[in-house]
């Protein structure tokens, strides 16, 4: 059998045996058991109902007289500011608010409570808003324009074909939901796999199995085979926990799940997000790969790996950016950017559609990467793999890979 096989599957059966495969592979579905478990156990125990507020008020202007009723406040009026200041010192309301003569063309109004706030409570800013908005508007329209007033807005988004045609994909917050969640799960399982060559490599080095290793393979088939048979072991998980996802998504309260339910996901979607997980973990594990060869140990190797999992990560750090701004050329430059890419995609295709060029081109950069990585990794190996006791400096890496 093709030696590169055989470190394939040794490699593939050794990461399904790693008690921290097994755990990080379990952590998600059980997780996500607990969360929605602590859920519907908070859901079923009893609030109490909410109190009434009362709130006083001292109407300058003398037209505030109505509407004092609303939603869980119950606004009392006072002559005085004085007066309103007694009722709160004495606890019969919990703050007042004055509305001077001068309100229907500044729109001013003073709030005097004895609390320290950041803001003041949504319930308190809306029962003023409508109390205000419906005396002002009484007499001068009819009830269904004063309630049109106070909600003026119930917006319906469509998203039209290129024929103009409505298609299923209505974006709003819903649909970008998946894609983040997945663009975490997709940097975990690259990083988890690609870690792993890590540390095989940094093990092995320390205890110089490695020199055996070299005796019966080539460099290219060693990184070959362990980066392709824990990639493998890094698309198992995947599917696992796409698939618990399903499951997860099934037990959640119904509401909630229907919710998630009317999330639409595209096949492109998924074939999209495998390809960019299997060509994001060839790139990251090979360049691992080259980072365990380098470091005299394993901690000095995952130090070193900092250097290529903050690009990585660079797409999280600019979320919003990407969020507001999908087609902006900062967004493309991240698509085709061979460390954030895998993440940039699977984020902008939850807001809006890539041109299939920039697809296109991000993995045909994306194989160049890969293959241009394998080809420097392989020198490195070469050279540095059986150096022990010393971590080499930039400059001297570069010679020596030069030289090889």
């Amino acid at each position: 059998m093709n030696k590169t096989v055989l470190i394939l599957k040794h490699e593939f059966l050794q990461t399904l045996k790693r008690k921290s495969f097994i755990i990080m592979t379990l952590a998600f579905p059980v997780l996500g058991l607990l969360g929605i478990g602590v859920f519907q156990i908070i859901q079923g125990v009893e609030t109490p109902p909410a109190e009434a507020v009362s709130i006083g008020y001292v109407d300058e202007v003398g037209i505030f007289d109505g509407y004092r009723e609303q939603y869980q406040v119950e606004l009392t009026p006072f002559a005085t500011a004085e007066e309103a200041t007694d009722a709160l010192l004495d606890d019969e309301v919990s703050e007042y608010f004055v509305i001077p003569p001068d309100y229907v063309t500044s729109g001013t109004i003073y709030r005097f409570t004895l609390e320290r706030e950041l803001k003041p409570p949504d319930k308190t800013i809306t029962a003023i808003r409508d109390f205000l908005q419906s005396n002002l508007l009484e007499g001068q329209t009819t009830e269904e324009i004063t309630n049109r007033v106070k909600f003026p807005l119930a917006l319906y988004n469509t998203v039209l074909d290129e024929s103009g045609q409505p298609t299923d994909e209505e974006g709003g917050p819903g649909t970008l939901i998946l894609p983040y969640l997945f663009s975490i799960l997709l940097l975990m399982a690259i990083f988890t796999s690609s870690g792993f060559v890590l540390q095989g490599l940094g093990e092995e080095k320390e205890n110089r199995i490695m020199e055996i290793l070299l005796s019966s393979v080539s460099a290219r088939q060693l990184i070959t085979g362990k980066v392709l048979g824990l990639g493998a072991a890094g698309l198992m998980q995947m599917v696992f926990w796409l698939l618990s996802a399903r499951l997860l998504i099934e037990l959640l309260p119904t509401g909630i799940s229907e919710a998630i339910g009317t999330i639409e996901i595209s096949p492109s979607f998924v074939i999209l997000s495998l390809v960019y997980f299997l060509l994001g973990y060839l790139l990251f594990g090979v360049l691992m790969a080259g980072m365990g060869a380098i470091g005299a140990t394993a901690r000095e190797s995952q130090q070193l790996s900092m250097v290529i999992i903050l690009p990585a990560a660079l797409p999280f750090y600019a979320i919003y950016f990407i969020i507001e701004n999908p087609q902006h050329i900062i967004s493309q430059i991240l698509t085709l950017f061979p460390f954030s890419a895998p993440i940039t995609v699977i984020m902008r295709m939850g807001i809006s559609e890539i041109p299939a060029w920039q697809l296109a081109l991000s993995m045909a950069l994306l194989v160049a990467a890969i293959v241009g990585s394998l080809w420097l990794v392989a020198k490195v190996f070469r050279t540095f793999l059986l150096m022990y006791g010393k971590t080499p400096k930039l400059g001297e890496i570069i010679r020596l890979v030069r030289q090889a």
